[in-house]
């Protein structure tokens, strides 16, 4: 404890130092209103683009940050009633084509010649929206949280268009003012423009960046100056209804056919410029991205990323909160088992200083499984505290309606409620070099026994060449998170790391350097669990292919038994003692060929006196812009004395996505997993007939590998549109 209020003090004086003085205030950009109408074409013959200020002379991020790009980039912005315009002349220093991945949106930063903005609208240095192109039109989006990250899953209404020339391709947009949040009457938004060309393998920024950051780090905006405050969107209100009509057939279980049509309503209103109230009623995640399938060699619940639309924007107030294995909401939860009938969301700023998320949703009740419906509501309110750093209070309450379970039960099938309420400090730097937080979480349910409690903390440096993590973690054995993702329960952890990044005057290797790391588990009794120790050695090369080699050493003292294979249904007992060296290297090709390549190897000991072997491969090859081709395997070799013996896994996912044009794609995905014995086929079909407006077609198998037969086969068609009243 005494270490944690050492750290909040700290931390609030860190956050506090130079917030008066934004780092990058000199770099000004200065926007006015339209002088003509403009069109949206890739071409510069407007008269409000020869009126606009030019953003020029980007500063070099990586591979040096110490010099200007050798890449010209020349950035113009204007508006007018409706929309935010930006025109970006992208010149190129290298002849040769660009490099690109497909048009698929939302492509893969690294892998693609690109341009993006980053928007701070509340210049508040922590929260933001980033759009860009890459060279053959791709669109990006996203909404910016925690200061640099961004979320991808998040889609809205907007127009570009590129257009390529011998010497430069130019990328033109129009973005609503009603499809962004911002508060009324500021007239400086913080902002920054970044570039990758990989020719040249050059990252650049307008305001400079330090290369330890990504280039989307808010600490390291400029300025957007206004010549009058944002135009008000008035009445912003969306209706996104859907339609959709679909098949599915459990052939294994003899099943009768299942005949799906359905409609459901989602609703977005802006109550302000910077506060919005998502609504939906009977909403449908079909046309989601399936999730890629990993082998489960682990003792605790494997982690899956949210990517349902309705819980994205403004997430990170709920999502963000606590640790990667404490996290006290995890929004995956709801509906996981039962369908969600309607819902309710607040989200976004009350102020420059003030945050909200206020979350209500409903599912029904699953007769078969005896599942009751349930309501789960979620509230968060936060603070921002000094230049960057904020204070987060949460509440999370899932309760059981119309439940009546047997009073004769030794423990009920399903709970009546589950509540948390806790706290959260974030702590970032003006300069962003110390991150990290602290967080106090309380549990409660009707037959929780002693206090369900956990408290977190941890504290980062990060410099051009070291970096430095401290963290530690307790969660008690009766804390309990039904809607959160908390995979292990009564431990302590402390976990530090560092590493030290070397630049040499070369004309190949970029850096090189160590990393060293140190993780203890003990239980509540103080008794060691888990000890994991590693070094790392790291190389990254000017073109941009990087190498790790790793050694290791583990320690385990189970607490519950456990398969080793995780298949077998074999297991060691509780209390039995393991501990083994294991060695590794990773290696990854440079992103700018249009073949790809990846690898990683794993050897080395394994439970009860065995070994494990691993080796995985990525595989990728594009006919650019319009077909991306790839292939991921996983094999595991796993030798353990008897009655185990020897087990192999295998895990492959070949890929193909087609993109026809910038609204029209095809994915098919295949996943052949031999630890579940399933292999998995998903195809999507995706047109996108006008912004944020899509119809798609999704059809899925599941097959038995050996011997092989279809257990059970859908397809669904499916119909939305974005309506602006």
């Amino acid at each position: 404890m005494r270490k944690l209020i050492l750290f909040l003090l700290f931390g609030i004086a860190n956050s506090f130092y130079l917030s008066a003085q934004k780092i990058n205030a000199a770099y000004q950009l200065h926007i006015k209103k339209a002088s003509s109408e403009i069109l949206i074409d890739g071409a510069i013959d407007e008269q409000a683009w020869e009126d606009a200020e030019i953003a020029t002379d980007f500063f070099m991020i990586t591979p040096m940050d110490t010099s200007f790009a050798r890449v010209r980039t020349d950035v113009r912005m204007t508006y007018d009633d409706e929309n935010l315009y930006l025109l970006v002349e992208n010149f190129l220093a290298v002849e040769g084509p660009y490099m690109v991945e497909s048009l698929r949106r939302d492509f893969s930063f690294g892998k693609n010649d690109n341009f993006l903005l980053f928007m701070d609208p509340f210049d508040d240095q922590t929260n933001g929206f980033s759009f860009g192109a890459n060279a053959a039109g791709a669109q990006w989006d996203g909404i910016m949280y925690n200061g640099g990250s961004v979320d991808l899953s998040w889609d809205n209404k907007w127009r570009s268009k590129v257009t390529n020339y011998d010497d430069k391709w130019v990328f033109e947009a129009a973005i609503p003012f009603k499809s962004i949040r911002y508060k009324k009457g500021i007239t400086e938004w913080g902002i920054n423009f970044s570039r990758l060309d990989l020719k040249t393998t050059e990252k650049s920024g307008w305001a400079p960046v330090p290369r330890q950051f990504p280039s989307a780090s808010l600490a390291y905006t400029g300025s957007l100056i206004w010549d009058q405050a944002p135009p008000q969107t008035g009445a912003n209100i969306s209706v996104i209804p859907y339609a959709l009509g679909g098949i599915k057939k459990d052939i294994s279980g003899n099943g009768d056919t299942e005949y799906r049509r359905e409609v459901g309503l989602d609703a977005k209103i802006g109550l302000t410029s910077s506060l919005n109230l998502d609504l939906t009623v009977n909403p449908d995640f079909s046309q989601v991205e399936v999730d890629r399938q990993v082998t489960n060699l682990d003792r605790f619940e494997l982690f899956f990323p949210e990517r349902r639309q309705f819980f994205l924007e403004n997430g990170d107030l709920f999502a963000s909160f606590g640790y990667e294995t404490i996290r006290p909401f995890f929004s995956r939860r709801i509906g996981l088992n039962a369908p969600i009938q309607f819902g309710a969301r607040l989200s976004g700023k009350i102020n420059k200083d003030w945050r909200i998320g206020a979350m209500n949703m409903q599912t029904g009740e699953v007769e078969e499984d005896g599942l009751p419906s349930q309501n789960f509501t979620v509230f968060a309110l936060q603070r921002q505290v000094g230049a960057r750093s904020n204070i987060t209070g949460m509440f999370i309450n899932k309760q059981s309606l119309n439940y009546n379970p047997d009073p004769d039960a030794e423990q009920p099938i399903y709970s009546q409620f589950n509540r948390n309420a806790g706290l959260e400090y974030n702590l970032a730097s003006s300069n962003n070099l110390w991150t990290g937080k602290a967080m106090f979480m309380k549990s409660f349910a009707p037959n929780q026994v002693g206090d369900g409690f956990v408290h977190a903390a941890n504290l980062k440096y990060s410099s051009g060449n070291l970096t430095w993590n401290w963290e530690h973690q307790y969660v008690s054995k009766n804390y309990t998170a039904e809607v959160g993702y908390v995979p292990r329960n009564g431990f302590y952890k402390i976990n530090q790391e560092a590493s030290y990044l070397f630049f040499p005057k070369s004309e190949k290797i970029l850096n090189h350097g160590p990393k060293v790391g140190v993780r203890y588990f003990f239980n509540t009794d103080g008794e060691k669990t888990d000890n994991t120790t590693f070094l790392a050695y790291n190389i990254k090369w000017r073109s941009q292919s990087t190498f790790q080699a790793w050694v290791s050493t583990d320690y385990v003292l189970l607490q519950r038994p456990f398969d080793p294979t995780n298949y077998s249904g074999d297991t060691l007992a509780r209390g039995t003692e393991h501990q083994w060296y294991a060695t590794g290297a990773e290696f990854t090709s440079k992103p700018q060929s249009v073949f790809t390549y990846a690898f990683t190897t794993r050897l080395g000991g394994y439970y009860a006196d065995g070994k494990r072997y691993n080796v995985t491969a990525d595989i990728g090859y594009r006919f650019q812009p319009y077909v991306s081709i790839a292939l991921s395997a996983n094999y595991n070799s796993i030798h353990l004395p008897e009655p185990w013996y020897n087990t192999n896994f295998w895990l492959v996912g070949p890929r193909v996505d087609v993109t026809m044009t910038n609204t029209l794609f095809f994915t098919a995905f295949v996943q052949y997993n031999e630890q579940i014995e399933n292999i998995n086929l998903n195809t999507r079909f995706q047109w996108r007939f006008k912004p944020a407006s899509d119809i798609f077609l999704v059809y899925t198998d599941n097959y038995l590998p050996a011997p092989f037969y279809t257990k059970n086969r859908s397809v669904v068609l499916k119909f939305t549109y974005w309506w602006n009243l």
